[in-house]
C-alpha cells in the first residue's frame, strides 16, 4: 500500500460519507420547543467551541421554520458573540421582525447559559424575473483528478486536530492544502477548493442553503493563513469567526459538487478578512461569502 493510500485508509470510514452526512441532516432538524423557540444539539465528538458552521447553520434552519417554503433565503448576516459549548444544548430565540410583500425578515438569537452566543439575521424573498449578470468561474481542474481529503493529510494525519473529527462535506483542494505550504513560507492569499455534502441530501431546499452555510466555515479563513505561512495546529496561532455574511443569487444542490473560491484582501488588528464564491459546476455563480476572523498568530520571542 502507497503512502498516500495509507493515509486515506487512516480517516475512519464514519468519519465521511453518507453516515457523516446523515449525522449533519440530523443536526440541523433542530427541536421545536415553542413557535419562536427551537432547540439544537452538538455532535458527540466536538471540538472544544462550538463549530461556527454548525451554529449559522442551526440559526438558519430556526429562522426558515418561521417564514412560507415558497420564500427561499438570500442573505444572512451574523456575529459570533462567545463560544458555544458542544455539550450544552443551543436555545435558538426567533423574532419576526417583518412580513413584507417580497421580503420576510428575521432575527435569531443563540442562547447557552443564559447569554447570546450568537446572533444572526436572514432576509428571505418570494421568486422574481429581472436583470441578471455573474462572474465566471476560474479555470480549475476537475474534482474527481485531485486528491480526496484522506490523501492530502499524508503525513500530517496525527498533526491536525481536524483530522479526529466528522467531515460530512467531501472537500478536494484545487490550491495546494495550506498545511503543505508552511515550509514555502508566505504564498498569495488565495485558498481554492471543490466541495460537496459528502452523500444524498434530501430535496429540501433550505437544507441545501443551510449544509452550504455550514461547508462555507470550513475553509474560508485558509486564504488568510497561507498569506502568512502558517496554519491551526500546526503553528501558534488563535482563531475564531467574528461575523459572516452570505448571499444567495441561485438554486443549487449542496450535494453536486460546487468550486468555493476565497481570497483574503486584508488582515489588520490581529483580524483577517476573507470573501468566498461559490460557483456550480456548470459555471453558475450560487453564492457569496465575506467573513471576519480573530487571527492571532504568538511569534516567537
Amino acid at each position: 500500500m502507497t503512502e498516500v493510500a495509507r493515509a486515506a485508509a487512516s480517516v475512519p470510514s464514519g468519519l465521511n460519507g453518507q453516515p457523516a452526512l446523515n449525522d449533519l441532516v440530523a443536526l440541523l432538524d433542530l427541536e421545536k420547543i415553542e413557535e419562536n423557540i427551537f432547540r439544537g444539539v452538538s455532535p458527540a465528538e466536538s471540538p472544544v467551541r462550538v463549530f461556527g458552521g454548525q451554529v449559522a447553520g442551526q440559526a438558519l434552519v430556526a429562522a426558515g421554520r418561521t417564514v412560507p417554503p415558497e420564500r427561499r433565503v438570500h442573505s444572512l448576516h451574523s456575529y459570533f458573540i462567545r463560544g458555544g459549548d458542544p455539550r450544552v444544548p443551543i436555545v435558538y430565540e426567533v423574532d419576526r421582525i417583518r412580513d413584507g410583500r417580497s421580503f420576510t425578515t428575521r432575527r435569531v438569537v443563540a442562547v447557552q447559559h443564559g447569554k447570546a452566543i450568537f446572533a444572526l439575521s436572514a432576509s428571505f424573498q418570494v421568486d422574481e424575473e429581472g436583470i441578471e449578470h455573474a462572474d465566471e468561474m476560474p479555470d480549475v481542474p476537475d474534482p474527481e483528478t485531485l486528491p480526496t481529503w484522506g490523501e492530502s493529510l499524508v503525513g500530517y494525519t496525527d498533526k491536525l486536530v481536524s483530522s479526529r473529527f466528522p467531515r460530512p462535506i467531501d472537500v478536494r483542494y484545487v490550491t495546494q492544502p495550506p498545511w503543505t505550504l508552511r515550509e514555502d513560507g508566505p504564498s498569495p492569499a488565495r485558498s481554492q477548493v471543490w466541495m460537496r455534502a459528502d452523500g444524498l441530501l434530501p430535496s429540501d431546499e433550505l437544507l441545501h442553503v443551510c449544509v452550504l452555510a455550514y461547508a462555507s466555515d470550513l475553509t474560508l479563513l485558509d486564504a488568510v493563513l497561507v498569506r502568512h505561512g502558517v496554519y491551526w495546529g500546526l503553528d501558534k496561532v488563535l482563531g475564531a469567526s467574528l461575523d459572516h455574511a452570505m448571499w444567495f443569487h441561485r438554486r443549487f444542490r449542496a450535494d453536486e459538487w460546487f468550486l468555493y473560491d476565497c481570497e483574503s484582501p486584508s488582515a489588520s488588528g490581529n483580524r483577517g478578512l476573507a470573501t468566498g464564491r461559490f460557483f456550480s459546476r456548470d459555471g453558475r455563480l450560487v453564492a457569496t461569502v465575506v467573513q471576519e476572523g480573530l487571527v492571532r498568530v504568538l511569534r516567537p520571542n
